[in-house]
C-alpha cells in the first residue's frame, strides 16, 4: 500500500541544505526586526555562522561583536533594561553557552526580555565525543520563559518558522518579560544563500495590563490602606513616577524612593531614609500602620528590619510573577504594573489629611539632606559617600554595582534628580558590571556612567577589550580600596583576626586600574577631589576614573555622615 506524504507548499527554496539554514535564519530575523528588535550582540564562533551571518546583513539592526561570552551577555542584558525590547544574544556551541548563564539568571530575576541563541551541533554529532560539543537542551533550566530546539531547519517547516519566532519574541517580553532559550542546530557547510523569506506574520502587540490579577478587590485594598499613617516604599520598577506621585499626595504619605524607581524627585519623596531609621527616636516616632511597596525592594537592611518590626499592613506590587518577600511581611500580593495599581486606587482614597505625618517626613529630608551635604563638602578627602552623590546628579544615565556603590547611593545620592539608574539587583551579582554599562549605552544613545569597585572592575575586565571603537560616550569611575570594601561593615571585619579576614575577604589584589585600561588603549586618570571628579566625567577623551580609598576610612565616614544625620534630627 503507497502511503501519502502530506502536501508542502512550493516556496521557492533551494534544496540545498545551507540555502536552507540561511533562510530559516533570515526569516527568524527578519520575523523579530518587524516585531522591534533593533540590537544584536555577537560572541564569536564557527557553529553560530548562519544565524550571526543573518544578523549582520540587517542594515536596520545595532550588531556588536563581543569577544567573551559572559561580557557579551551583560551587554545584551544592558540593552534590554534600557531600550525595554530584548537583543538577540548569540553564541557558538559548547562552554560558549554556559558563560552565558550569569546573565540569564540575572534577566530572570530582573524581568528582563532577552532572547538567548546558542548555536549546537546537530544529532548525528551528540555523545560521540565530538569537539565544543556539551548537552544544551534546557541549559538553562527553569530561569528561561520557554526553551526551543527546533532541530536542523527543514525546508518543510518554513512555513511555520515565522510563528515560531513570533512565538519566541513575544515569550520574551509579554506578561513577565525574561530571557528566552533558543538552541540552534546547523549542519556543515554553514555558509548559504538565502532564497524569497515566507510572508511576514503579524502579531497582536504586548497588552501589559492583561494579566493584571487583584486578590484582594480594589476597594479591599484601598480600605486597607486609606486613613492611615503609611509610606510607599518605591524601588525598581516603577513604571511612571507621576502615578506615584498623584496617590502619594492624596494619601498625604511620604515615598521611601529608592533611586532605580525613578521617583527621587517627588515632592512626597525621602531619599535619606536609611539614615533617618538609624535614629533611634524618629524611627519609633514613625512607625506606619500600612506600607505600599512598589516595584523591588531598596538594598538597606535598616528599612528591612524597621518594616518588619512594624506590624504595618503590607501591600506589595511588581510586575514579575514571583514572590519577592525575603522578609516575610507581605501581607496582600498584587502582580502588575504598579502606575496600573495607584491609577485604580487613587479615587478611592482620602488619605491622612489634616495630620502633619507627611510635613514631618518631609522636613526631616531637608535636615538629613543638608547634614550629609555638609559632613561631605567638610571632608578633606573624596569619600566613596561623596562620589556617589556626585554621581547621583552627574549624568543622564548611572549604573551602578550591586555591591557599596549601589548602597551609597541609596543612602547618600542627592534628592530632587531625575538620573535614570541601573543596577543588577535580581541576583545581586558584581558580575559584568562594565558590561551593562555598556549595553544600556548602546540602548539608550545617551551618556552614561558605570560606578563600581576595583574588584568588580577587575571581575569584568574583558568588557574593556574593543571598548574604544565602541564610539561610546561611557565614563568607569572605579572606587580603589584594592579589596572587597562591602565586606568591612560585616561582622567578620571585627570578630577575625586581621591575617584571616584580608586573606578570604579583604582580598586585596594589587591591580593597576589605569594601567590594565591603558593596555586596552583606553585613557584615564586618578582624581582626588570633587572638582576632579566631575571634570573627568565631563571629558569625553577620558574612559576610566580612579578615585583612591581607604577599607577602614571609608567604615569610619559612613558612621561619621550617619551621626551628622542623627545630629541634625537631635
Amino acid at each position: 500500500m503507497t502511503q501519502q506524504s502530506t502536501p508542502v507548499p512550493d516556496n521557492g527554496m533551494s534544496g540545498q541544505p545551507a540555502d536552507v539554514q540561511a533562510t530559516f535564519c533570515a526569516t527568524v530575523v527578519d520575523q523579530w526586526v518587524h516585531m522591534g528588535l533593533r540590537h544584536a550582540v555577537i560572541a564569536p564562533g564557527s557553529r553560530s555562522t548562519p544565524m550571526a551571518l543573518a544578523l549582520a546583513a540587517r542594515s536596520d539592526l545595532d550588531v556588536q561583536v563581543v569577544h567573551d561570552e559572559r561580557s557579551a551577555s551583560f551587554v545584551a542584558l544592558g540593552i534590554a533594561l534600557a531600550a525595554g525590547v530584548p537583543a538577540a544574544l548569540l553564541c557558538t556551541s559548547g562552554t560558549a553557552a554556559t558563560h552565558f548563564h550569569g546573565a540569564v539568571v540575572e534577566a530572570d530575576l530582573s524581568g528582563v526580555p532577552m532572547l538567548v541563541l546558542t548555536a549546537d551541533r546537530p544529532p548525528e554529532l551528540q555523545g560521540i565525543g565530538a569537539p565544543q560539543t556539551i548537552d544544551q537542551i534546557d541549559l538553562y533550566g527553569a530561569v528561561v520563559r520557554c526553551f526551543a530546539d527546533p532541530g536542523v531547519p527543514e525546508a518543510v517547516d518554513a512555513h511555520v518558522w515565522r510563528e515560531w519566532a513570533a512565538d519566541w519574541w513575544m515569550s520574551a517580553v509579554d506578561g513577565d518579560p525574561g530571557p528566552v532559550h533558543i538552541n540552534l542546530q546547523f549542519r556543515e557547510p554553514l555558509i548559504g544563500t538565502p532564497s524569497a523569506l515566507p510572508p511576514v506574520v503579524d502579531w497582536p502587540a504586548v497588552d501589559p495590563d492583561s494579566w493584571f490579577m487583584m486578590r484582594p478587590e480594589i476597594s479591599g485594598l484601598a480600605s486597607m490602606i486609606d486613613h492611615r499613617r503609611g509610606v510607599i516604599v518605591a524601588g525598581a520598577g516603577v513604571d511612571d513616577p507621576g502615578a506615584v506621585e498623584a496617590l502619594a499626595a492624596a494619601l498625604q504619605w511620604p515615598v521611601l524612593a529608592d533611586p532605580r524607581s525613578g521617583c527621587r524627585h517627588l515632592p512626597q519623596a525621602v531619599c535619606a531614609f536609611d539614615s533617618l531609621l538609624r535614629h533611634a527616636p524618629f524611627a519609633r516616632d514613625h512607625v506606619p500602620t500600612a506600607v505600599l511597596h512598589l516595584g523591588a525592594p531598596p538594598a538597606s537592611k535598616v528599612l528591612g528590619q524597621w518594616l518588619q518590626a512594624s506590624g504595618a499592613t503590607h501591600v506589595q506590587v511588581h510586575s514579575q510573577q514571583r514572590i519577592i518577600d525575603p522578609l516575610g511581611i507581605v501581607t496582600e500580593r498584587v502582580y502588575g504594573r504598579p502606575s496600573t495599581l495607584c491609577t485604580e486606587l487613587l479615587p478611592l482614597v482620602k488619605g491622612a489629611t489634616g495630620t502633619p505625618w507627611l510635613a514631618r517626613w518631609q522636613h526631616a529630608e531637608r535636615r538629613a539632606q543638608q547634614a550629609i551635604g555638609d559632613a561631605l563638602t567638610s571632608a578633606r578627602e573624596l569619600s566613596e559617600p561623596a562620589v556617589s552623590r556626585s554621581l547621583s546628579i552627574g549624568g543622564e544615565h548611572l549604573v551602578v554595582s550591586s555591591s557599596m556603590p549601589v548602597r551609597d547611593l541609596e543612602w547618600f545620592g542627592r534628592g530632587e534628580v531625575r538620573t535614570t539608574v541601573y543596577s543588577n539587583r535580581g541576583a545581586n551579582g558584581i558580575d559584568g558590571v562594565i558590561a551593562t554599562g555598556v549595553g544600556v549605552a548602546l540602548g539608550s544613545g545617551r551618556p552614561t556612567v558605570v560606578h563600581l569597585g576595583d574588584v568588580a572592575f577587575c571581575h569584568d575586565q574583558s568588557s574593556l577589550t574593543a571598548l574604544g571603537a565602541r564610539g561610546l560616550l561611557l565614563t568607569i569611575v572605579v572606587s580603589d580600596n584594592d579589596g572587597g570594601g562591602i565586606f568591612s561593615f560585616l561582622p567578620q571585619a571585627s570578630v577575625l583576626p586581621v591575617e584571616r579576614f584580608e586573606q578570604l575577604f579583604g582580598t586585596p589584589h594589587g591591580t593597576d586600574v589605569l594601567a590594565l585600561a591603558a593596555a586596552h588603549g583606553l585613557a584615564g586618570c586618578t582624581v582626588a577631589d570633587l572638582a576632579g571628579l566631575e571634570a573627568a566625567v565631563a571629558d569625553p577623551a577620558i574612559t576610566v576614573v580612579r578615585v583612591v580609598s581607604q577599607r577602614a576610612a571609608n567604615v569610619t565616614t559612613h558612621d561619621r555622615l550617619h551621626a551628622a544625620v542623627a545630629d541634625a534630627l537631635g
